[in-house]
């Protein structure tokens, strides 16, 4: 009996040591998420501090919205509502990857409610839809090869790669890549792709290719040459 007892005790020290390791918080941010929608049906957003508001910016921008609305609960004057949204639309814009590459403009204005202020936002876009939804994943610039390759084979003119992992001398190997490319596909003779890189400073997270295909260059020089 006392043996039993010993063993109930250790396998209830076991279950309870399992449950505490087993017990830990993970944070997603999905596009339903109630932290960030306050309502699905009417397409308001919430905010309870400015990370939120940035939050909300770049989900907006991920479904290419170009108006909503923001209910913030944290401020409690105007001044600093309009400061902390100025302040985010910045932020967005010029320093995230996705903002830079895909914002024309964001404008906004606020109104004070009862326990809130309501944000209004518009966003306008130099990017459609269809690119920021065409935005391919890479660890690293080593994928870039074989991504070019394919949107070569399927005949585009642009791809955009959102980069995991970046290193300070990347740079030189994107270039390495699309040299080497260009000479195996003959492409030499054709007008240099364009490379654009977002944010322009510091660790890349985009890398946006504009590719003057070989149909496209022969083209434009059958043109010029018309009298």
């Amino acid at each position: 009996m006392k043996q039993k007892l010993c063993l109930l005790l250790a396998l209830c020290l076991l279950l309870s040591g399992c449950a505490s390791l087993l017990d830990r918080e993970y944070s997603t941010v999905e596009p339903h998420s109630n932290k960030f929608w306050e309502s699905e049906d009417s397409g308001t957003l919430r905010a309870e501090n400015y990370q939120d508001i940035v939050n909300d910016l770049m989900l907006l921008i991920g479904r290419h919205t170009d108006q909503a609305v923001i209910r913030f609960y944290s401020y409690d004057d105007g001044v600093s509502v309009a400061d902390a949204l100025e302040k985010a639309a910045a932020e967005v814009q010029q320093e995230t990857a996705l903002g830079s590459y895909a914002l024309e403009y964001i404008t906004s204005s606020s109104t004070a409610q009862r326990g809130y202020y309501e944000l209004s936002v518009q966003l306008g876009y130099r990017r459609t839809a269809e690119q920021i939804a065409s935005i391919v994943n890479a660890t690293s610039v080593a994928a870039l090869q074989s991504l070019l390759e394919a949107a070569l084979d399927d005949g585009k003119s642009e791809l955009t790669v959102r980069i995991g992992y970046w290193q300070a001398e990347d740079r030189n190997a994107v270039d390495q890549t699309v040299e080497s490319l260009r000479v195996a596909r003959e492409l030499t003779h054709t007008p240099e792709w364009s490379i654009s890189y977002y944010p322009a400073q510091g660790a890349v997270e985009l890398i946006e290719f504009n590719l003057a295909l070989e149909g496209s260059a022969a083209e434009s020089k059958e043109i010029s040459q018309i009298p």
